[in-house]
């Protein structure tokens, strides 16, 4: 994965504060996706990124933090299941929430040493009649989709299920059977 950069170089002073808050903790301070993330035994517990309209405290696990100042958000409802996130929009706003800042890390911390931590919910694997159709008619191709990945096969899934048409999921199919039968994922291209 390629390096995340922050969408603003005018963070400088934020983040500088930021880090000296967290510095105050036991966490560990590495760079990640080009970004400070702070661990405990090698678990990421918080990180700092530069926005355009906002500097953010990432919590990976916030979804356990009791936040009483009511001031953690779920960047994406529907898809962020555990990460939460304070904003801040200047550096007179963290030296403010200083004290309050320092606590939560610390609560972050405390939820890590008692074993709080989000486990991703494994979704079930449902084949789309089409392509349960071709398996059953290949032992070969079969055999080859069952090779890969569980990850790999949703994909595949995922891109026939998604067409309403059923021409368009045949159409599919035909696609994605040389790259199944080659080991490949359907978006290894991108990697």
């Amino acid at each position: 994965m390629g390096k995340m950069r922050d969408k603003s170089p005018d963070w400088v002073q934020e983040i500088d504060f930021l880090k000296s808050v967290i510095g105050q903790t036991p966490l560990v301070e590495t760079v990640k996706w080009g970004v400070p993330v702070y661990t405990l035994a090698g678990k990421n517990l918080v990180g700092i990124a530069g926005f355009k309209q906002f500097v953010a405290l990432w919590f990976y696990n916030g979804v356990f933090l009791k936040d009483p100042a009511n001031v953690l958000y779920s960047a994406q409802d529907e898809k962020t299941k555990a990460l939460r996130q304070w904003r801040f929009e200047n550096l007179d706003q963290i030296r403010s929430n200083e004290k309050a800042i320092l606590a939560y890390v610390r609560e972050a911390i405390a939820n890590e040493e008692a074993g709080l931590s989000h486990k991703p919910v494994k979704k079930e694997l449902c084949i789309p009649p089409p392509l349960q159709s071709r398996l059953n008619d290949s032992p070969q191709l079969y055999e080859a989709f069952y090779k890969l990945t569980p990850g790999r096969q949703r994909d595949y899934a995922d891109y026939i299920s998604a067409a309403k048409r059923e021409a368009t999921q045949l159409s599919r199919l035909d696609k994605i059977t040389p790259l199944i039968l080659a080991g490949v994922g359907l978006n290894d291209q991108y990697k």
